[in-house]
């Protein structure tokens, strides 16, 4: 009876050995199949998560190269239209006459912003638009560095009779009008102040008097000069113009 007893277990045994490799068999093939599926995207959440590649180095500003604003000035450049300023500036920016500034030691980063303002219209006039509608950037530095390192104009106020006035304004301003002194900008001896204030000493009395004038009517903006020049009357323009014509 055991005997029999024990045969009658066999296939039951075996049965469940047979179950059990199944099992081992499907885990094992789970396992290889998860091992060669390609691996699925990131979630969104940490793509967006993920640090942002550094940013591209910037440009080093451009600089200026005064010999080939020399050349610029004296020669301009005929392919790309570029005209001679020496031809109204005249030499080393010294111009003969007062229908155009002298440019010699005028401060570059000045320069440089009205050559920008002529070219994009900010600042009006017909012919200095025309002139540096061919400038590039480059151009723009090249003659602003050529140009401040020639020697300051000099002059001399041609109105005795204005002179204490000019000199009044320029040094002390006119308080009952709310006029401040100009030399607090411009500087006592009329250099300006680099990268700021324009330098005025030396400058043509009637150029300075037709921009005081054009500072007054809105022509050309900039609200500080604006409020300043609305305040003065043509004689005092015209006082303090003369005036610095003979700083250096």
């Amino acid at each position: 009876m055991l005997h029999c007893s024990q045969i009658s277990k066999l296939p039951r045994l075996k049965a469940l050995f047979l179950s059990l490799c199944s099992i081992f068999l499907l885990s094992a093939s789970g396992s290889v199949a998860s091992a060669n599926e390609p691996a699925k995207a990131a979630p969104a959440a940490a793509v967006a998560a993920a640090p942002a590649a550094p940013a591209a180095i910037t440009a080093k500003p451009i600089k200026g190269d005064a010999t080939v604003g020399e050349a610029l000035y004296n020669s301009g450049d005929a392919s790309r239209g570029v005209v001679a300023c020496i031809t109204c500036h005249g030499p080393k920016g010294m111009s003969a006459v007062a229908t155009w500034p002298k440019l010699a030691a005028q401060h570059g980063t000045y320069l440089t912003k009205q050559l920008k303002n002529y070219k994009d219209g900010s600042r009006a006039n017909p012919i200095m638009m025309g002139m540096a509608a061919t400038l590039t950037e480059q151009d723009m530095l090249n003659l602003a560095t050529y140009l401040v390192k020639q020697a300051p104009p000099q002059g001399e106020a041609q109105d005795k009779a204005t002179l204490e006035l000019g000199q009044l304004i320029y040094r002390g301003g006119i308080a009952a009008k709310g006029i401040p002194a100009c030399s607090a900008c411009h500087s006592p001896n009329g250099a300006g102040i680099p990268a700021q204030y324009p330098r005025l000493g030396g400058q043509w009395a009637e150029y300075n008097a037709v921009q005081l004038g054009y500072f007054r009517d809105g022509t050309r903006k900039n609200v500080q000069m604006n409020m300043i020049a609305v305040k003065l009357s043509d004689l005092e323009m015209k006082a303090v113009t003369d005036y610095m014509a003979g700083l250096h």
